[in-house]
């Protein structure tokens, strides 16, 4: 595949500290990708032959994150056969959600005790990109500003959003800070399921189910809600059609 070329503002220092953890959201049912989670959940879903939650722990892997944790309830005895069968990253923790399904924001509250570092990386399983230039978790990385930051969001232009059928996230504005599409508006930007994030978001939080949006909106009330354009291809794999789509893209490639 030809490499897409960012704007030079986007090429970003050589030199950056990477969170030392990332959390890979993989507790989720999977109804749109029925059938094929009647037996197993979307995460262990393959698209050209290799599982969505295998992709997106080699992806940490290849950062240089040492440290991942995937959270587990729908057939979590799977999700933590999957992860016991890798070598790298070099530590995974599994943190479980069996007794109660905590959706995105209840999550990361339950699992802020294994997450290393102030701020950590959070991927949606289901979501896959092809890099620009540069690797992308050190690409939003060496954007990440701890002093005016508790978000940092990758974020895909809406007509590159293969496999997305919503009408956007998020507009942005050139300093990147973030604005929510309000009522049934489009926005041009649709959220990657990729991003660093600060744990004081979720401090003082109950485990209890709750969307990201509880911690985004604290972001997002403070200025402090920032978002960065990803210059590869990006892939919502959310439905049994999206693999056959996503699968004929990459052969494309």
């Amino acid at each position: 595949m030809g490499k897409i070329r960012p704007p030079l503002s986007l090429v970003p220092h050589i030199d950056c500290t990477l969170p030392a953890s990332a959390m890979v959201m993989a507790a989720g049912l999977g109804k749109r990708m029925r059938p094929l989670t009647a037996t197993r959940p979307k995460p262990l879903i393959e698209v050209a032959g290799r599982s969505l939650l295998d992709r997106a722990l080699d992806r940490v892997a290849a950062a240089g994150i040492g440290h991942a944790v995937v959270n587990a309830h729908y057939f979590a005895d799977q999700i933590e056969a999957a992860v016991k069968a890798r070598s790298t990253p070099t530590s995974i923790d599994v943190s479980d959600e069996r007794g109660l399904l905590l959706e995105t924001g209840g999550g990361i509250t339950k699992a802020l005790p294994l997450l290393e570092g102030e701020a950590f990386y959070t991927i949606n399983a289901d979501n896959m990109w092809i890099d620009g230039p540069i690797d992308t978790l050190r690409l939003l990385a060496s954007r990440w500003d701890a002093g005016e930051m508790d978000a940092l969001l990758l974020l895909v232009p809406l007509a590159r959003a293969h496999g997305y059928d919503g009408r956007g996230d998020f507009h942005m504005d050139g300093l990147g800070r973030l604005a929510p599409r309000s009522g049934m508006k489009v926005a041009p930007f649709v959220y990657s399921g990729l991003q660093i994030i600060s744990r004081r978001l979720f401090d003082g939080e109950p485990v209890e189910p709750f969307t990201m949006w509880r911690a985004w909106n604290k972001a997002l009330a403070n200025g402090r809600m920032f978002g960065l354009s990803h210059p590869g291809l990006w892939f919502h794999v959310g439905t049994p059609a999206s693999i056959g789509e996503t699968e004929a893209l990459l052969h494309q490639g």
